[in-house]
């Protein structure tokens, strides 16, 4: 009968094909209005299709995942462009198959200079962003729609689950809005990553122990990036490796948060730090079976941390914003997970996974405050209670209110 109960308080509530509210649509809109072109990039499920057809509804819609159409734009790219649009516009989904329309879009936009023309929709960033900066410099705007957000799930009002539910179940938008299975959406979605995006534009060769790195990497979540043992643990050299996280990053499923420095010492770690964007994808890839397993995982934490750091990215992509996230970590083991650099002012943040606060909460952000004269309201410590404190050396608030972070930023 425990076990039950426990069980009903990770339930995660979804109302069926629910049209989710998503952030980042005011920037496009706005965007829409000032450029040609408009590029929703992100990974597959982050909900770019349903987003692009309910800005645009007066579009046009094609996708480039069918054969008949893509062979449609690669044998005639001019006419397909011309005879496939109406006089508001065409979207263009999963663009980056037929990427030589670009250099078609180019001259067409240039002659009509009609804004918000082509919405161009894709999940693979290292074709799309390439070939966009060759041709379409200054004619488009590019947005990056990632899953759902803390902030989103409050918008659309639905409850939020216990933070072991969300972190296993993730954020995509089929997760979030639908009844689902779990294991089925994420095991659909790494054969279809694997058998269309990474068999068709890369490289790769060995499809098996190219999923054996990406589990590899969700083993390493939260931890400094080791070329050499990834590669050693995989038996492929460093520079497969190099490639094949530059592969991961590109497609969004995971990214490299860069270390720090500002002439704070030599004496600084200069290796990037490995996290998941979304942490259903690697729970699912480190085969955790429920959130009760994940509650006593040994990976909890480093899930939370990846959980918190990718919200703040979403915020910043959200805004029409590049991230400017660091973390930061001396030699002799200080270190402050998360550091916002917003030029003169600097926001440290902590994350801590355990819903008690401890002492020791504060300690890294004790040490930066004295080493860089940072006033203690500037920073942040962000655990998994629900209480929030102001203390000596930051802010604690719970996960579930990084509003109170995002409206200092």
């Amino acid at each position: 009968m425990k076990v039950e109960l426990v069980k009903k308080t990770y339930l995660l509530k979804r109302t069926k094909n629910m049209i989710l509210k998503r952030e980042i649509t005011q920037d496009i809109i706005a965007g829409s209005k000032e450029f040609p072109v408009i590029a929703i990039l992100g990974p597959r499920q982050s909900g770019k299709t349903t987003l692009a057809q309910t800005i645009f509804s007066s579009h046009i819609y094609l996708t480039l995942e069918d054969p008949d159409i893509r062979i449609a734009a690669q044998e005639d790219p001019r006419t397909f462009l011309l005879t496939n649009r109406n006089e508001h516009g065409i979207i263009i989904d999963e663009f980056q198959h037929v990427p030589q329309l670009l250099s078609y879009i180019q001259t067409i936009v240039d002659q009509e200079k009609k804004a918000g023309t082509f919405i161009l929709t894709g999940s693979q960033n290292f074709l799309m962003n390439q070939s966009i900066s060759q041709s379409l410099a200054g004619r488009v705007s590019i947005h990056t729609l990632l899953p759902i957000s803390i902030a989103e799930f409050q918008e659309n009002n639905i409850e939020m689950p216990e933070i072991e539910t969300i972190l296993y179940q993730g954020c995509y938008p089929a997760i979030v809005a639908k009844k689902s299975s779990t294991e089925r959406l994420y095991k659909n979605y790494m054969q279809t990553y694997l058998e269309r995006d990474v068999r068709q534009l890369t490289h790769v060769g060995d499809l098996g122990l190219f999923q054996t790195f990406i589990t590899l990497c969700a083993a390493r979540i939260g931890q400094l990036v080791n070329f050499t043992s990834l590669g050693n643990d995989c038996g492929i050299s460093d520079a497969t490796v190099k490639r094949w996280l530059t592969i991961l990053e590109a497609s969004y499923i995971i990214f490299q948060l860069r270390p720090y420095h500002d002439k704070l010492g030599k004496r600084l770690i200069k290796s990037p730090k490995l996290y998941f964007y979304d942490t259903g994808l690697a729970s699912f890839l480190l085969k955790i079976k429920d959130p009760i397993e994940l509650a006593t995982h040994p990976n909890r934490g480093n899930l939370f941390e990846s959980f918190i750091i990718s919200d703040i990215i979403k915020w910043f992509y959200n805004h029409g914003k590049l991230p400017s996230v660091y973390f930061w970590q001396n030699q002799t083991g200080h270190e402050v997970d998360c550091i916002i650099d917003q030029g003169l002012r600097k926001i440290p943040i902590e994350i801590k996974a355990g819903r008690t606060v401890k002492s020791n909460f504060f300690q890294g952000l004790e040490y930066w405050n004295q080493l860089t004269d940072n006033e203690s309201h500037n920073g942040y410590v962000i655990y998994g209670g629900s209480s929030k404190q102001i203390r000596g050396y930051a802010n604690l608030i719970s996960w579930q209110s990084m509003q109170q972070l995002y409206d200092t930023i």
